[in-house]
C-alpha cells in the first residue's frame, strides 16, 4: 500500500471518531454518571450481582474506601488468574498445554489485571481457550472497568460540593461492564467476525502445504477476543503476531476498524466528562488537546516510517521490514500510534523494526502518560491531571489562585498532581536503570548499543504505563524480568490511582467558587495550547536524557 493510503486511513479514523464519540459519550454520561445519591436505577442483572457479592449499592464511599475496594478487587483478580494459569493443564480446551511457570504466571496475571497485557510468551503455544476466555478475557473487562470507575470518581470530585462521597466503586465497576463494555464487545465482535476475523472453538487443523509437507492451521474464538482486546485497552494478542496475524486482522478494513475500537472509548469518555460537568465546551477543549497530540505523533511516525536512511535502503523499501504489505507503512504507523497513545498496546507490525525515530515516537506516546487519548478511563484522568498543571501555570502567570471547574487548586491539590506525575517516571526510569546496570539482565537485549537501550527503555515504559507493547528483540521471559516487570506494572498502575482518588476527595470537600472576569477560561484555544504545551514540556524535562541515549542517538548516527 502507498503512503497515501495511510493518510486516507487516518482521515477515515478521525472522521469516524468525531461522529461516533458524541452519541457514545452522551450514553456513557447517562449510564455511569448518576450514583446512589442521585437516585440511580439498577438493572436486574446488576441487583443480582450486588446480592451475590454482598454489596449495598445505596451506600457511597469516600476516597479511602473507594481505593480499598480497587485494591481488594485487583488483589483477588491477580490471585485467581495466577491459579488459573498455573492449573491450566487441568482445564477443558487446554489444547494439551501445561501450566505456566510461577514467574511467568505472576507476570501474566499482574499484566492483565493492570490492563497492561504484557505477554512474555507465544499465546498459541502457551494458553488454552478457557485460560484466554475465562481468565484473560474476564480480567480485560475488569481492568477496563476499574479505569472507568476511577475516572468517574475524579469527575464527581470536580462537580460535587462539600462532601466526602465519591460514589460506590462496586456500582461503578458493575455498571461499566454491564452497560458499556459488554454491549460494545458484543457489537464489535459481530462486526469483526463479519469482516473476516475467525471465530470457532476448533483445535488446529493439519493441511497439506502448496510446496509439499504439512502446515498447522490454528483456530479459536478470535473475533470475540479481538473485540475485548481492542475495546478494553487490553491489547494482548490471541496469536504471537497479534494484529499482524491474518486471522486477527485480515484486511485494511479490519485494520481501520481495530484502530477505531482502540480509540473510541477513551475519546467518548472525554465527551462524557463534558456532559457530566455541564459544559460540552470543556469536553471539546480536552479533546482538542488529545487530538492535537495524536495528530503530531501520527504525522511524526508516518514521516519517519516513510523515509529510509540512504538511497540503497530506500530502493529496497527497507522501512517495510516487519510490516504487512496489506496495511503498508502508513497503516502500520497509524496503528502503532493508536496502540501506544491509547494504552492498548496491540500491534499489526513489529515495532522493533520501526526506524529509530519512528520507535521513539511510539515511546513518546506512552511517556506522555498515554493521554492521546489514553487508556479506558485512565486517559481521562491523565488529561485532567495535565489540565490542572496548565491551570496552575496559568494562575501563576496572571497572579490569581488557580481554579478549575470552579474548584480551587491549592497547595494540597497540586501536591497530589505532582506526585501523580512523578510516580510513573520514577518507577519506569529506576527499573530501566537497574536492568541496564546488571550484566545478566543486559543479556536480554536483542541488540547492543543505542537500540539495545531502546529495547529495555521501551519495555519499562510500556509496563509502567499499562500499555503492553514491546520491541520484539527484547527477551523478557526470564525470572528476573517476569518478577520485576510485574512489580513495575503494579506500581505504575496503582500509585497514580492513589493520588487521583486523594485529589478527588480533596476537590469534593470544597465549595465551588464564583466565576469572575479574571477566572482563567478552560474551554478555549488558549487553554488547549497551554495544556498541550505543558504535556510536551513535562515529557521533555523528564525523559529527554533517556531518549537522547536511545532512539535519538541511534537515529542521528544513521
Amino acid at each position: 500500500m502507498s503512503q497515501a493510503s495511510g493518510w486516507i486511513q487516518a482521515a477515515a479514523v478521525i472522521a469516524a471518531l468525531v461522529l461516533l464519540h458524541i452519541p457514545l459519550g452522551d450514553y456513557i454520561a447517562r449510564m455511569l454518571g448518576p450514583s446512589a445519591r442521585d437516585g440511580v436505577r439498577h438493572w436486574r442483572v446488576e441487583r443480582a450481582v450486588y446480592r451475590l457479592s454482598g454489596v449495598n449499592p445505596e451506600v457511597e464511599q469516600d476516597w479511602r474506601q473507594y481505593l480499598r475496594s480497587v485494591f481488594a478487587l485487583s488483589a483477588d483478580g491477580i490471585l485467581v488468574l495466577y491459579l488459573l494459569l498455573r492449573l491450566q493443564a487441568h482445564l477443558p480446551y487446554s489444547q494439551g498445554l501445561g501450566g505456566l511457570s510461577p514467574a511467568l504466571a505472576w507476570d501474566t496475571a499482574v499484566s492483565f489485571v493492570t490492563n497492561t497485557s504484557w505477554q512474555n510468551y507465544s499465546p498459541e503455544a502457551t494458553t488454552g481457550y478457557v485460560a484466554v476466555a475465562a481468565g484473560l478475557g474476564i480480567e480485560a473487562f475488569a481492568s477496563a472497568a476499574v479505569g472507568l470507575a476511577v475516572s468517574l470518581a475524579l469527575v464527581r470530585g470536580l462537580i460535587r460540593r462539600q462532601t466526602e462521597d465519591l460514589g460506590n466503586f462496586w456500582v461503578d465497576f458493575t455498571r461499566s461492564i454491564t452497560r458499556v463494555l459488554l454491549p460494545l464487545a458484543l457489537i464489535s465482535g459481530i462486526v469483526l467476525a463479519g469482516l473476516g476475523v475467525i471465530q470457532n472453538w476448533d483445535s488446529a487443523h493439519t493441511a497439506a502445504a502448496v510446496a509439499g509437507g504439512t502446515q498447522s492451521i490454528p483456530g479459536g474464538p478470535v473475533a470475540s477476543w479481538e473485540s475485548v482486546k481492542l475495546m478494553s485497552g487490553d491489547g494482548g494478542g490471541f496469536f504471537a503476531a497479534n494484529s499482524a496475524h491474518p486471522f486477527e486482522n485480515p484486511t485494511a478494513w479490519t485494520n481501520v476498524t481495530e484502530i477505531i475500537l482502540m480509540l473510541i472509548v477513551p475519546v467518548a469518555m472525554i465527551r462524557a466528562y463534558g456532559r457530566l460537568v455541564g459544559s460540552t465546551r470543556q469536553g471539546w477543549a480536552l479533546l482538542g488537546v488529545a487530538g492535537a497530540l495524536f495528530v503530531l505523533l501520527a504525522v511524526g511516525t508516518g514521516i519517519a516510517e516513510s523515509h529510509a536512511s540512504g538511497t540503497a535502503a530506500a530502493a529496497a523499501h527497507s522501512t517495510m521490514e516487519g510490516k504487512e504489505v496489506r496495511y503498508g507503512a502508513g497503516g502500520s504507523s497509524l496503528f502503532g500510534v493508536a496502540a501506544t497513545g491509547s494504552a492498548d498496546g496491540a500491534a499489526n507490525s513489529s515495532y522493533d523494526s520501526f526506524t529509530a525515530f519512528g520507535g521513539g515516537f511510539l515511546m513518546a506516546a506512552m511517556m506522555l502518560g498515554e493521554i492521546a487519548p489514553g487508556g479506558v478511563g485512565s486517559g481521562l484522568y491523565g488529561l485532567l491531571m495535565i489540565a490542572l498543571i496548565a491551570v496552575f501555570l496559568g494562575g501563576l502567570m496572571v497572579g490569581r489562585t488557580p481554579e478549575f471547574v470552579r474548584k480551587r487548586i491549592g497547595g494540597r491539590e497540586m501536591t497530589q498532581v505532582a506526585l501523580y506525575y512523578l510516580a510513573t517516571p520514577f518507577v519506569l526510569l529506576v527499573g530501566a536503570a537497574i536492568a541496564i546496570a546488571l550484566p545478566g539482565e543486559r543479556a536480554s537485549m536483542g541488540n547492543s548499543g543505542s537500540h539495545g537501550l531502546s529495547e529495555v527503555l521501551y519495555a519499562f515504559t510500556s509496563s509502567a504505563n499499562s500499555n503492553g507493547s514491546s520491541f520484539a528483540g527484547f527477551n523478557g521471559n526470564t525470572t528476573w524480568y517476569n518478577v520485576v516487570l510485574g512489580l513495575v506494572m503494579l506500581l505504575g498502575r496503582y500509585l497514580p490511582m492513589v493520588f487521583v482518588l486523594a485529589l478527588a476527595g480533596s476537590l469534593a470537600r470544597q465549595k465551588p467558587g464564583a466565576v469572575t472576569a479574571g477566572t482563567l477560561r478552560t474551554d478555549g484555544p488558549m487553554f488547549v495550547t497551554l495544556t498541550g504545551a505543558s504535556a510536551v514540556v513535562l515529557v521533555g524535562l523528564t525523559f529527554l536524557p533517556a531518549l537522547a541515549l536511545g532512539p535519538l542517538a541511534e537515529g542521528l548516527r544513521r
